[in-house]
């Protein structure tokens, strides 16, 4: 693990991906989708507790409920991806923990305490679903993340048993680079860190 990745690597998760806003009309497949979550699944999440939980939307019907749950400028972008993850939180996450983290009794920290499930759930499903994105790149598709929606009406559609919450949503294809935005600048190394 001591080997850095390529330039053209680099290029392809970070220095020249972007958020797309439009897309080709071409397919993802149920394999690209598996190969997706074989990667992500890989990423580290605090005791493994790996809480999130994708619907991949892509059928007229899904589309459609998914299509009255978002904010009027991610109708399009939802409408016209080849593929949609939806990604929740598992607000029981803690139930697998003597699967994922089975060398202590990691399920006792988080039964009966609120908070810390909320915030281990949301913390992890969060590194995730960065993990789902870095993983989609590597395999050459792109990315639109959003988090313009309305929650209740999401988990309703989606998650409607209570147990999963929405996190995030991430429209995935072969972006159409004549709907990019120009790219928005960053902080420099100093305005954002420290080294102490």
């Amino acid at each position: 693990m001591t080997k850095a990745l390529s330039e053209q690597a680099l290029d392809t998760l970070f220095n020249e991906a972007r958020s797309h806003n439009g897309w080709q009309d071409t397919e993802v497949s149920d394999d690209q989708l598996q190969q997706i979550y074989a990667l992500m699944k890989m990423g580290p999440t605090g005791a493994n507790c790996c809480p999130a939980r994708i619907h991949f939307v892509r059928s007229d019907e899904s589309r459609a409920q998914l299509l009255q749950c978002v904010s009027d400028g991610n109708v399009e972008k939802c409408r016209t991806a080849p593929v949609v993850a939806v990604i929740g939180m598992d607000m029981e996450f803690y139930e697998q923990l003597p699967k994922l983290f089975p060398h202590t009794d990691a399920r006792s920290w988080y039964v009966g305490n609120d908070e810390a499930i909320y915030n281990t759930a949301f913390r992890n499903s969060t590194l995730q679903a960065a993990y789902f994105m870095m993983a989609t790149r590597s395999l050459g598709l792109d990315c639109g993340p959003m988090s313009g929606f309305d929650a209740d009406k999401m988990n309703a559609a989606f998650f409607p048993d209570g147990k999963i919450k929405i996190n995030m949503i991430c429209a995935i294809g072969k972006g159409d680079p004549d709907k990019l935005f120009p790219r928005h600048p960053r902080l420099d190394f100093d305005e954002a860190c420290k080294i102490l």
